[in-house]
């Protein structure tokens, strides 16, 4: 089997594994097939990780477009943490860029998330950072867990990966966006006791929705300075994250309902019972009537 062959393998595993074990089947494989673990890692979107600057006093986000081996830069700082002497860093005219953006996201955030992590990372594309128009790369982050009891559980991982391409007074963006969404709720139905209520010895279990959606983009926006980067990004990951998350809810929710719906039902079966027999006497009596 060629290499290509064997990385679609690896690939086309992984799309068949829970999503929610996707770390775990990533590292798997990793030991597994350790010449294509780069590849794998660098390829496979995984839950993003919530980490802590101590220097800033802030949370950032790791995954692998800021990682060194085991350390990871934080953008409120610069630092690589642990502490790596051969990390990456932008030139000092995209890291003022970079600290901007981190603001003006971290604002996004407070305003659609209500709470969460985000980072912004860039890096240069150029060969000569200085050329009067930048080319360069970025990552825009968001993590939101939400617990909101001891049965309901759930984390929002986004990932918005952009080129942007600075031509005289305007810019060429590329956009590759993925969420993650990972949703669990304890469920209990009873075989039906007296009043329609649970019975203890009822069967208990966990209903869990999960899965990742990929898009993509590409736009053009004027540029009047550098500082224009900011509310360009801003309104490209905006539109994308709203289109993304009303498919969510209008397609993959409404087609999940409809299928649960039609599959189980949270009634218990007396209360089903009183329903047929109910359904019984009414056809009952409306025939009678007729005749």
């Amino acid at each position: 089997m060629s290499e290509d062959a064997t990385f679609d393998a690896l690939l086309d595993l992984l799309r068949r594994l829970p999503p929610t074990a996707v770390e775990a089947n990533v590292d798997s494989l990793c030991d597994l097939a350790p010449e294509y673990a780069d590849d794998l890692l660098g390829n496979v979107d995984q839950p993003l990780k919530v980490l802590r600057d101590d220097e800033a006093g802030r949370e950032f986000l790791g995954c692998d477009y800021n990682r060194d081996g085991d350390s990871f830069r934080s953008p409120w700082s610069n630092a690589y943490l642990p502490p790596s002497q051969a990390g990456p860093s932008p030139s000092p005219r995209l890291r003022q860029l970079e600290v901007s953006l981190n603001a003006a996201f971290d604002t996004y955030r407070e305003m659609y998330y209500e709470g969460g992590v985000a980072s912004v990372y860039l890096w240069d594309l150029d060969d000569e950072p200085g050329a009067k128009e930048m080319s360069f790369a970025g990552v825009v982050l968001f993590k939101k867990s939400l617990a909101t009891d001891a049965s309901s559980t759930g984390t929002w991982d986004s990932l918005h990966v952009f080129e942007a391409h600075e031509r005289g007074r305007s810019a060429k963006y590329k956009l590759t966006s993925t969420v993650m969404l990972v949703l669990d709720t304890a469920t209990a139905a009873g075989a039906g006791g007296a009043g329609g209520a649970a019975d203890e010895k009822g069967g208990e279990g966990k209903v869990t929705l999960s899965g990742s959606m990929t898009r993509q983009a590409e736009v053009d926006y004027p540029l009047a300075s550098a500082a224009a980067h900011i509310p360009n990004v801003g309104r490209m990951v905006e539109d994308m994250e709203i289109k993304m998350r009303n498919l969510l809810s209008s397609v993959y929710f409404g087609k999940t309902k409809d299928v649960i719906n039609e599959l189980r039902s949270q009634a218990g079966l007396e209360h089903k019972s009183r329903e047929d027999m109910l359904r019984a006497e009414l056809a009952g009596k409306l025939g009678a009537r007729r005749g």
